[in-house]
């Protein structure tokens, strides 16, 4: 218990409430704009597979939206996350890079 000035104003309790649930989203851009956006479902998470999945989306776009950028070379910053650094992610990566 608090002890306050009578005329301080009233404490308000808020009603707690469930959140929504998480999504996550994969983007990939340019300096042009967003080339691939992927949302994946509710109770999936990122893994190896669901990454070069996702790979081979941007792959396809890339192909659509940029026409000549796969032969040109495109670069991919990745961090050391496991979906990153699995063997099969880098295989794909040796395989169309």
């Amino acid at each position: 218990m608090t002890s306050k000035h009578p005329y301080s104003p009233v404490t308000k309790k808020f009603k707690v409430q469930r959140s929504a649930a998480k999504v996550m989203g994969i983007v990939f851009w340019d300096a042009k704009g967003v080339i691939l956006l992927d949302i994946l479902p509710q109770v999936q998470c990122i893994n190896a597979a669901q990454y070069c999945r996702t790979l081979d989306r941007l792959r396809d776009a890339i192909r659509r939206k940029k026409p000549g950028l796969l032969r040109r070379g495109v670069v991919l910053q990745h961090d050391n996350a496991t979906p990153h650094s699995a063997n099969l992610t880098q295989q794909w990566l040796q395989r169309y890079s």
